[in-house]
């Protein structure tokens, strides 16, 4: 048994003393956590109601839009407890569930995100054999495979990391990673650094190369077509685009603030850095894509009027 059992909390040491803004910065968090649940929850349910969006391109934003949901609730209900909270500590149960949420979400965020740029390629590269191609038996593989991918991948992490033996249970952030509690073990963490870097290029390098392949071949489809082509495909692929580019950066925070010593940094620009990754893609991506998607735009206005409508006779 490891001496991980000697210790039956962690101590949080990343959070500021900001004395009477607590309720301040509780209010901010609770709103931006509730805006995430709306927000995606509202297209969760508009994607799955409504039979006209039961596409391909539909079903892995319902899958994107359900893991940011999963990701933000590994964090933001605890962040509220803890802003409200004068000792920053938490179970070593709940550090490792917390773990396995947050490295679990950004895995399937990315891969999730890499099959989407597939589909874009096959139907704008490929547009005759699209339906034979992406089927909806095909289209729920891809959605298992990502999620599975992802789970599976971070068990093998979770089980390195509870045979390591700790010698301290002070974690320098504001909720529970990965390699800070490696960075406490007193024991051999050879195997857990190999795997925490195969696990980086299984998250991260893999899934990158059908997004640099799909989106070569969409940028050379665009650049020879018509000028309506090249709308059109603008138009689909670029909310996309944005959504890897934000999640490429988020990834890029994450790694940096986690891996590599990081307290010249202002605390400001540190905090921000950790809550990047889960708050910000959960908030921009159905935001974005409900607002550059035509028919998801179209679907919300039509639920919207009906509802407004139905008010009005009951009144």
């Amino acid at each position: 048994m490891s001496n991980l059992t000697t210790f039956s909390y962690f101590i949080l040491g990343a959070y500021l003393n900001v004395g009477k803004l607590q309720y301040f910065y509780f209010s901010i968090t609770a709103l931006l956590y509730f805006v995430i649940l709306f927000v995606n929850t509202s297209l969760i349910v508009i994607i799955c109601v409504n039979r006209s969006l039961h596409e391909p391109m539909y079903m892995f934003l319902c899958s994107l839009f359900v893991n940011e949901l999963y990701g933000s609730t590994g964090l933001f209900p605890f962040l509220l407890i803890q802003i409200l909270s004068d000792i920053h500590t938490i179970s070593v149960p709940l550090c490792f569930l917390q773990i396995f949420c947050v490295h679990t979400y950004g895995s399937i965020e990315f891969l999730n995100l890499a099959v989407m740029s597939y589909d874009r390629y096959l139907a704008i590269c490929s547009p005759l054999h699209y339906k034979t191609q992406m089927t909806s038996n095909n289209t729920a593989i891809l959605i298992i495979v990502v999620w599975l991918y992802g789970l599976v991948k971070f068990i093998i992490n979770l089980y390195l990391n509870l045979r390591l033996t700790l010698c301290g249970n002070v974690l320098n952030s504001l909720y529970c990673q990965n390699y800070p509690v490696v960075k406490l073990a007193c024991s051999d963490t050879k195997v857990n650094n190999i795997y925490g870097v195969f696990g980086i290029i299984l998250s991260l390098v893999v899934p990158l190369f059908p997004v640099l392949f799909s989106y070569m071949r969409i940028l050379k489809v665009c650049f020879s077509g018509s000028k309506e082509a090249r709308q059109k495909s603008v138009s689909t692929c670029t909310p996309q685009l944005v959504s890897l580019l934000n999640f490429f950066f988020c990834s890029s925070f994450e790694i940096l603030q986690s891996r590599f010593d990081t307290t010249s940094l202002p605390s400001a620009l540190r905090i921000f850095m950790s809550l990047y990754f889960l708050m910000m893609p959960p908030i921009l991506n159905p935001i974005m894509y409900g607002i550059q998607m035509s028919k998801i735009r179209n679907v919300y206005k039509r639920v919207l009027c009906s509802n407004i409508s139905c008010r009005r006779s009951k009144a």
